[in-house]
């Protein structure tokens, strides 16, 4: 049953969930525990698989729940590519509570970060996601409708924060031409600069990120640098320091 559908008093039951796990042991027992929990379980044991199905079913999972160390793509990448594309509450999974690694889960966008073995008491809480999330969205909304406000975070930072690089660049080149063109690219810098204080990251929207992954395919893991991605994406303005970032991401 879609959490939509639900009302007051049957909610969380029947709450969509992808449960995504390579260890088909673990698997079996977080269904199990899930379904305990009256939630609609799906289970897979690829993150390349969960992704095609979130892609094909949009709108059919309310909340992921992936292990870290996948053989595939891993839970990191599929966090970032479902914060990007779908915008869903996804728990990360892990044996290894390393502070930093789950620092590094939160920081990439996680919900929470459970340690193995799970425990029926935290799943019974993790609808609460579902419901935080419900009620930030239209607010998230609101930026992405507004992108070229300059007092929202999100979306003006990827033509900013590249004009930026770019900026600097061009004045490297110009430093020995006429005054005239000094003068302009010193004015352009200074604007740059003052808006890369507001927004000095770069957003990757969901367009962007399919020319880089789609880029990455085509090179190969093994043969994709910043550089040979750049020239293959040809995006104007995006720079290869931007790419790096985003390929270690």
């Amino acid at each position: 049953m879609a959490v939509e559908k639900t009302n007051g008093d049957q909610f969380p039951t029947g709450m969509r969930v992808l449960a995504v796990d390579d260890d088909p042991t673990s698997l079996l027992v977080l269904e199990t525990l899930l379904r305990r929990c009256e939630y609609h379980v799906t289970t897979t044991s690829q993150a390349v698989m969960a992704l095609k199905m979130l892609r094909d079913n949009k709108n059919k999972f309310d909340l992921v729940i992936c292990d870290v160390h996948m053989p595939d793509i891993g839970g990191f990448k599929l966090l970032e590519l479902v914060g990007l594309e779908m915008d869903l509450p996804v728990i990360l999974l892990s044996g290894n509570g390393d502070p930093k690694l789950v620092m590094k889960g939160i920081t990439h966008g996680a919900c929470d970060y459970l340690l193995k073995p799970v425990r029926i008491e935290e799943l019974k809480n993790i609808w609460q996601h579902v419901v935080r999330r419900k009620k930030i969205c239209p607010k998230d909304r609101n930026n992405s409708d507004n992108q070229d406000k300059p007092h929202h975070g999100g979306g003006e930072g990827a033509g900013t924060g590249n004009s930026d690089q770019n900026g600097k660049l061009n004045k490297r080149r110009k430093d020995q031409n006429e005054d005239e063109d000094e003068e302009r690219d010193e004015n352009e810098n200074e604007n740059e600069d003052q808006s890369s204080q507001k927004k000095p990251r770069v957003v990757w929207s969901v367009d962007l990120h399919q020319k880089f992954v789609a880029a990455v395919n085509h090179l190969g893991i093994d043969k994709a640098g910043p550089k040979e991605i750049l020239d293959l994406m040809n995006v104007e303005k995006l720079t290869r320091e931007n790419v790096a970032s985003h390929l270690q991401a």
